[in-house]
């Protein structure tokens, strides 16, 4: 009886066909479907139970380093899929911290139902074709999904909520690709600034308007070999525990994270890339900072050279119209703030494996600036006929070349090495003092900060990306 109940209310369900006539329609890796009339946004789910990634992100953000909400900020990565509960269908984060690596069906499931999953959304069924299901995902769209009520609250800033009658799905900045989906939208804020921080970077004080973005993705293919994690390589881990791992076996494994790298020709010592690493440049970097952020992310093919790949890494300048947020692209974006800030290297990662699918640079514009007065501090005085604007901005690139290498490194997987500076620079993962010298009783800035990469940056890739024969 029950199951005759649920089959009359889907079949009292329009087709997916009828229900979206004049509809705008983007194919892709998940269908969508734009009510512009209604403001409304429907998803089409063609396969129930099936696993991909979903990603948020925030596209345009507030400019204050205090508060921390910056533009193309990744806000998670998840695994997740669409579960159908009833008349509802939810979007399940599966528990992958806890698992069993096991082809004994019975032992993962044991450990899938011990821990707890997550249900992201719950979504009404509006239409349905065949195998195909039509949600409504306005809401889903339109929530603040990267949390910034609570990040303002945290830091004392006001209390603030999305205003739904100012907020919109962006049609136009939204695009569908057959392996990813990237879903945009453009979110009011009202509220009441309390702290000086929003207020210094916000038109008014009751409201402030952002960009969210929320990328479906599929799972990468089973071609890739997770590397076990070694305290002394100089990597980041992912972690989970294993619960079919043996008795005598730590449940706690660790992989390194890092990208996909395979020769093109195994059998040579050094070989070309299947498919190289490559990074892009923000388009919106001026010069001189664009050619140094070039020059200082290329240091990076020495070192895969010495672990026998050639012109494996490269790195060159976005294509025009394309979309730095687009998983398909690594990139190296250039961050405005209301204030000097961090720069930072990020990375969309496959939980199960460790595998790196999209490395993502932040850098902040004023970093220069500062290295500038830094410079200037340390040449003054001076006078009118000798102004020394030629050394303080060599000095400030130099910078800019080793922080664009290091927060590379970051998103090629690898950490900190603060010994760096009192071992000869070995490595552009050091976060590295200027180095200032006395010729002629005169500073001199010539060696401020070294040129290239260091002998553990090129240890570190070579432990991390070469091909081993076992």
């Amino acid at each position: 009886l029950i199951f005759f109940t649920q089959l009359s209310v889907y079949s009292q369900n329009p087709t997916i066909e009828s229900f979206t006539k004049g509809f705008q329609k983007k194919n892709g890796f998940i269908d969508y479907y734009w009510d512009d009339d209604k403001g409304r946004l429907y998803i089409e789910v063609k396969e129930l139970e099936k696993e991909f990634l979903y990603v948020n992100y925030l596209s345009a953000g507030v400019g204050s380093n205090d508060i921390g909400l910056d533009r193309g900020q990744i806000g998670g990565t998840r695994i997740i899929k669409f579960v159908k509960k009833g008349p509802k269908v939810l979007m399940v984060q599966p528990n992958y911290k806890y698992r069993a690596v096991s082809y004994n069906n019975e032992e993962v499931k044991s450990v899938s139902d011990a821990f707890a999953k997550s249900t992201i959304w719950g979504f009404k069924v509006v239409a349905s074709s065949n195998q195909s299901i039509l949600i409504d995902a306005t809401e889903f769209i339109l929530r603040d999904s990267h949390m910034i009520s609570a990040r303002l609250i945290q830091r004392n800033q006001g209390d603030f909520k999305i205003d739904n009658s100012s907020s919109s799905f962006e049609s136009s900045l939204s695009k569908n690709f057959p392996l990813n989906t990237e879903l945009e939208s453009y979110l009011t804020f009202r509220g009441k600034a309390k702290g000086s921080w929003l207020l210094s970077v916000s038109p008014n004080s009751e409201s402030f308007s952002v960009r969210t973005r929320h990328s479906f993705i599929s799972l990468p293919d089973e071609g890739y070999k997770p590397r076990k994690f070694d305290p002394r390589a100089g990597y980041g881990a992912m972690t989970f525990y294993d619960y079919a791992s043996p008795i005598e076996d730590d449940l706690h494994v660790k992989y390194i994270r890092r990208h996909r790298l395979i020769k093109k020709y195994p059998e040579k010592e050094v070989s070309e890339a299947v498919e190289p690493i490559i990074y892009y440049l923000d388009r919106g970097v001026p010069e001189p900072v664009k050619s140094a952020l070039l020059d200082g992310g290329a240091w990076w093919n020495e070192a895969f050279e010495a672990a026998g790949f050639k012109n494996a890494f490269q790195i060159k300048v976005l294509p025009e119209g394309a979309d730095m947020l687009d998983v398909r692209y690594n990139v190296i974006q250039w961050v405005h703030r209301s204030t000097r800030g961090w720069s930072y290297g990020s990375s969309v990662v496959d939980p199960r494996t460790g595998e790196i699918i999209k490395g993502h640079v932040s850098l902040g514009s004023l970093r220069v600036r500062q290295e500038y007065l830094i410079a200037e501090g340390l040449l003054r005085p001076y006078g009118k006929e000798n102004h020394p604007d030629d050394l303080m901005k060599e000095m400030a690139i130099k910078r800019l070349r080793q922080l664009s290498a290091h927060e590379i490194g970051h998103t090629l997987g690898l950490s900190h090495n603060f010994i760096s500076s009192a071992r000869g620079r070995k490595s552009v993962m050091d976060y590295p003092h200027p180095l200032i010298k006395f010729s002629e009783n005169k500073i001199d800035l010539s060696d401020a900060y070294d040129d290239g990469i260091g002998d553990w940056d090129k240890l570190a890739i070579n432990w991390g990306y070469r091909e081993f024969s076992s």
